[in-house]
């Protein structure tokens, strides 16, 4: 999928969240996995302080817009562009206009990163939850540069999804 990159749509101001639930639904609808790769609302952890409490909340990083990876043909344009509170593309014209790299590392979205992960690989994670945790992977999905492994949660197997930059393949 060389050919994807991605986008940034504008919407209509707290619709962002509805824009990528009909976005998802429609590539499901018509079997657009392969061209619409992934929809994204940026969010940002936020630490409140509030009457002597630390909370932390997701914040939108970018109110009114919606990203979205894909692969830009007339298709996939007119799916996008003709969603319910979708008002365009960002860029000149009509003419949407693709993220550069260093916009891309602002998001917290890196370029795919090659890897020699094989289903039946144990790998070891390195962050989050299930840091420590040793598993097998069961599946693998390249695009979303995500795998699943079974760890044993109240005494079962249960699959969880991790990134890749979240597990180390043990030798």
């Amino acid at each position: 999928m060389s050919n994807a990159k991605w986008y940034v749509v504008h919407t209509y101001s707290g619709y962002e969240n509805k824009v990528k639930a009909n976005i998802q639904k429609t590539i499901e609808n018509r079997h657009l996995e392969e061209q619409i790769l992934e929809v994204r609302v940026p969010l940002e952890e936020v630490v409140e302080l509030k009457n002597g409490v630390q909370k932390v909340s997701l914040k939108k990083l970018l109110p009114g817009y919606v990203m979205i990876h894909m692969v830009m043909n007339d298709d996939t344009w007119y799916v996008v562009r003709n969603t319910r509170g979708v008002t365009g593309f960002v860029g000149p014209g009509s003419k949407p206009v693709p993220l550069e790299e260093e916009e891309m590392e602002r998001f917290g979205i890196r370029q795919e990163v090659k890897v020699d992960f094989q289903i039946g690989d144990t790998v070891t994670v390195l962050s989050g939850t299930w840091e420590g945790t040793v598993g097998v992977i069961q599946k693998l999905n390249e695009q979303k540069q995500k795998l699943s492994i079974n760890v044993e949660l109240f005494g079962r197997e249960t699959p969880v999804e991790l990134s890749f930059s979240e597990v180390k393949k043990m030798d």
